[in-house]
């Protein structure tokens, strides 16, 4: 019998492999020496003052009317040393209505600029903290950075890894390898068997399942009858969710984020949809409610950009500048153009209209959260229906719910003779009429 090498195909193996470790090793060992190169090559902060103690002061102080790199109430402060004397800074930062009264050019032409509003004065500032904050103005803006799949750019080379055609091509070229070796082991096989007479037996062939099937009768009604019985009841769970939208998330014309604004910021539910305390709608806030703040803050801070590019895919600060364009704010000169654009926002959020549901009569009166109907809004970056609102979920929710009562005039007298008639101590809203027809249907 002839015998097969494959001593060959093995050593071919290792040597690929051995290929691939050097190769990953070499560049990890010159993406270490690119960064200490980088590091060493970067300068020293020039200037006077402590940059990242002036970051801190500036936000505490400064930051309500003045943005490092746009004008906003104030102008805007980057590289503000360079353009003023560093003694004629200190004395407006201390009281710049004092240094207007003296008759300074310089601090009269400001102030004539800025509609005649002097600056808050800062008197606790000491010429320390002044210099931090002026070491803080005085860095380049960092460019952002959006995080890719590796790191770095799909291209055919890589400066911080092994390339991905190269681990592909190691990969496919493994691959085949394996693929010649099964090859050459079945025909192996084969001439073994061959040479020994091994002869393989035809098996007796069988009947067709489907045959076997057909030919039994109690199976076949067996099966029609799970059949008849499943289809009957996907098709009932089927038609049961009809209109019901649960977890629908709309993309929205300006990207919102209940996450920042409602989480990070804590800013209450009410201020926006002020109509829910006395309105049967919660209504979609004016773009003025936006505005109230956003004409003052038109980008977030580089970890929220970097957060949002990486997390959700928005960039955020585009999203206000669509605000702006939306009301006509024209950012750089602080003042409305008049050129306005509707927004078409999308509804989330709705009953049918022989239901009947009243805002106010839930949130003021009931004192109940908006978080009962609507879920964790402060959490939800793209706003989204939480709750089935069904019939079933509401009714469950008028069974389970007190009624808060304690220092409510609208339900003590009708208290007083329900909890009598129940003899209980607290009525839950079903007790109280919340079950019927009427309630909701008209």
């Amino acid at each position: 019998m002839q015998k097969v090498k494959f001593t060959s195909i093995p050593s071919i193996v290792s040597l690929l492999l051995l290929a691939v470790l050097l190769t990953f090793s070499n560049n990890i060992s010159a993406q270490a020496d690119s960064t200490a190169v980088a590091e060493a090559a970067t300068p020293a902060a020039e200037g006077v003052g402590d940059a990242e103690a002036g970051e801190a002061l500036f936000k505490a102080n400064c930051a309500a009317c003045h943005k490092l790199y746009k004008k906003a109430v104030g102008p805007a402060l980057f590289e503000v040393s360079k353009k003023y004397d560093r003694e004629w800074l200190y004395k407006w930062i201390n009281n710049s209505a004092a240094l207007i009264a003296s008759g300074d050019a310089q601090a009269i032409k400001i102030y004539e600029e800025y509609n005649k509003s002097p600056m808050t004065a800062f008197p606790g500032l000491s010429t320390t903290d002044i210099d931090n904050i002026l070491a803080y103005t005085d860095t380049p803006k960092p460019e952002p950075t959006v995080a890719t799949g590796g790191g770095t750019a799909d291209t055919g080379e890589s400066g911080s890894g092994v390339s991905n055609n190269i681990i592909l091509g190691a990969l496919a070229l493994v691959f085949l390898l394996l693929v010649v070796m099964l090859v050459l082991v079945n025909k192996t096989l084969k001439k073994i068997a061959a040479a020994n007479g091994v002869v393989y037996e035809e098996k007796e062939k069988r009947a067709p399942l489907w045959r076997v099937f057909a030919e039994n009768q109690f199976l076949v009604m067996v099966t029609s009858i799970f059949l008849l019985l499943s289809a009957a009841y996907f098709m009932y769970g089927y038609f049961m969710q009809v209109g019901v939208d649960q977890g629908y998330a709309p993309v929205q014309p300006i990207h919102y984020s209940h996450r920042i604004h409602a989480g990070d910021n804590q800013i209450d539910c009410k201020y926006c949809h002020s109509s829910a305390r006395k309105s049967k709608h919660s209504g979609i806030p004016s773009l003025n409610v936006c505005m109230n703040c956003h004409k003052n803050i038109s980008e977030v801070s580089d970890d929220t950009y970097a957060m949002g590019q990486e997390e959700y895919g928005v960039d955020y600060n585009k999203e206000i500048q669509k605000l702006y364009k939306a009301v006509g704010w024209d950012a750089a000169n602080q003042a409305y153009t008049g050129e306005t654009e509707p927004v078409k926002w999308v509804r989330i959020h709705n009953l049918p209209d022989f239901a009947y549901f009243n805002h106010s009569q839930h949130v003021t009166v009931a004192g109940v959260d908006c978080q009962t109907c609507h879920g964790p809004v402060e959490e939800m970056e793209i706003m989204e229906q939480h709750s089935p609102l069904t019939m079933g979920w509401c009714i469950n929710c008028h069974r389970e719910t007190n009624v808060n009562v304690a220092g409510n005039e609208y339900y003590k007298e009708i208290h007083e003779q329900l909890s009598k008639k129940y003899g209980v101590d607290q009525l839950t809203a079903a007790q109280m009429g919340g079950l019927e027809c009427g309630k909701c249907h008209y």
